[in-house]
């Protein structure tokens, strides 16, 4: 890859090193510049830029990253699309993630330019949440070191997901003579809180002495119950392999695998077999709410990974848990704090008058099925959650349009205000929990999925992406995606205007997303455009 500065003369096509601001533009890194950007610098006086260009076994890196993330991803793990060179994965399902470390650290070491980030092994993960990012560090890659990753994840992947699994767990619990319910009780409500989050629940419960017989006979109730873990809390800690609680285990039938855990708080915690069943001694730990070392084994089995000595022994590595005075640790934290995948709404605009096409152009037949659908559709298909439908003129023939579709319906009774009044509706429907609404109209039926995750993988508000608008050949176009922060100024706009303003007065904030087409800038409005555009094989 060459890189360097270049005259203004010679800078088009060449992609821009480095942000450049003039006065009426803010040139953004990794921008391909165009005849439009050169006239624009060279009227601001800027005669040199620093910028690159690729060479031949140079791959771009959008499509190098692309290459890696895809067999990098196993089980219950979506791709997002490529953007800046990155490609973030996140989990499809509640459960524990499955890292292999080693051939993680093989691949950041073929090439500089290829980077593998990922979450520790074996934490718990919520769906949505990120749980690697595939980053090519400069703006391309070496295609041998490219074709040398995707040999190496020939293996197989990476980063898989072992989802939760309902299971029907037993408690047992022992008691001395001074035991109090109350505290019995405690016990239970903290491990069925455990269960209950991660999908599971307590079928089966005894209370008997602290003693092996009688725990035995207990713990061989519960197997012939179908239980499965066997938790096991007894009324005094476990200190040996001849204690009360591995002794029952014994006469039971079943097999220690495992006592002590190198995880503090939770050393005293120990793991057997009996049948098919896990047995698992409980430390006293296990009645803090706060993480500990039964989550790390509560994760893995009902997560159906093993837990035997050897997945045991390896965790002592982050297992160090306790609050201590030279290194406090916020055990209350969420166990699955993480980044998680924008949550971003979509609204499509199927409101308006059609006044220019004599009748509702979003009910017009576009290659077999009416115009509205194909938005909706390609919507639907992305990682936009909720699909919000804006209604207004002819509503109940555009909702018929798109029966059995999973959209929500949102209608503006004051449509023949303009465009305005419909981005409103759309806006105030969007839930809370999204941080964002990528804004389509139902009159552009080219626009595909690929576009709109392309727009929600650029948006990045910690990087100033706060707006991300669709573009071809540097005109800018639709969908625009919008960061949740401008929600309140769109909702002052008036009459048949959109938000463009928004995007000239924030160019700061601005991203460009190069679409592979000219759907971004057309969209439909008189007979004459739909017969073009069918004509067009569009």
């Amino acid at each position: 890859m060459q890189f360097g500065p270049c005259p203004i003369a010679a800078a088009e096509g060449a992609i821009l090193a480095h942000a450049v601001r003039t006065p009426e533009h803010r040139l953004k890194k990794g921008r391909v510049l165009s005849a439009h950007d050169i006239a624009g610098l060279k009227a601001a006086g800027i005669d040199e830029v620093i910028v690159a260009r690729l060479e031949p076994g140079d791959v771009a890196e959008d499509i190098a990253a692309a290459r890696i993330a895809a067999p990098c991803a196993g089980t219950q793990v979506r791709v997002a699309e490529a953007f800046t060179g990155r490609v973030n994965l996140y989990a499809e399902a509640d459960g524990v993630a499955v890292v292999d470390a080693a051939r993680v650290d093989a691949l950041n070491a073929i090439d500089e330019a290829i980077t593998l980030a990922t979450v520790a092994p074996f934490v718990r993960v919520a769906r949505g949440q990120m749980l690697a990012t595939i980053k090519i560090i400069p703006f391309a890659a070496p295609e041998a070191a490219v074709n040398a990753a995707e040999a190496l994840l020939a293996a197989g992947p990476l980063v898989r997901v072992a989802p939760f699994v309902p299971r029907r767990a037993a408690l047992i619990s022992t008691a001395l003579a001074d035991t109090k319910d109350a505290i019995l009780d405690k016990n239970r409500d903290a491990l069925s809180a455990r269960l209950t989050a991660l999908g599971s629940d307590i079928m089966f419960e005894r209370r008997v002495p602290h003693a092996a017989e009688p725990l035995a006979e207990a713990i061989a109730e519960a197997h012939a119950a179908g239980a499965d873990p066997i938790l096991v809390f007894g009324a005094s800690a476990i200190t040996d392999r001849r204690d009360a609680i591995p002794a029952a285990v014994d006469l039971a039938g079943g097999t220690v695998t495992h006592f002590g855990m190198p995880v503090d708080p939770g050393n005293l915690l120990l793991t057997a077999r009996i049948g098919e069943a896990d047995v698992i001694g409980l430390p006293g730990c296990a009645r803090s709410p706060k993480l500990n070392g039964i989550d790390f084994v509560l994760w893995r089995k009902l997560a159906g990974l093993p837990i035997g000595r050897r997945e045991m022994v390896a965790m002592g590595v982050g297992g160090l848990l306790s609050e201590i005075p030279s290194r406090p640790q916020p055990r209350e934290a969420a166990s699955t704090a993480g980044l998680h995948a924008p949550r971003i709404a979509a609204i499509v605009l199927a409101a308006g008058r059609s006044s220019r096409m004599g009748s509702n152009k979003l009910l017009a037949d576009v290659h077999g099925k009416p115009m509205v659908r194909h938005a909706v559709e390609a919507a639907l298909a992305s990682s936009a959650t909720p699909v919000i439908v804006v209604t207004g003129n002819e509503a109940d023939k555009v909702r018929a349009a798109l029966d059995g579709m999973d959209v929500r319906f949102v209608e503006n009774p004051d449509f023949s205000d303009g465009l305005s009044a419909s981005l409103k509706c759309g806006i105030n429907a969007v839930p809370e929990n999204c941080d964002g609404a990528l804004v389509m109209l139902g009159d552009m039926p080219g626009v595909q999925t690929v576009l709109i995750d392309r727009l929600i993988a650029a948006f990045s508000p910690e990087d100033d992406r706060h707006i991300c608008v669709a573009t071809r050949r540097g005109k800018r176009g639709n969908p625009v995606l919008w960061s949740r922060r401008f929600f309140t100024e769109i909702q002052a706009i008036q009459g048949d205007v959109g938000a463009r303003n928004l995007i000239g007065e924030n160019a700061e904030l601005v991203c460009e997303v190069e679409a592979g087409d000219d759907a971004p800038l057309i969209d439909i409005d008189t007979p004459a455009a739909l017969h073009a555009y069918l004509e067009g094989g569009a």
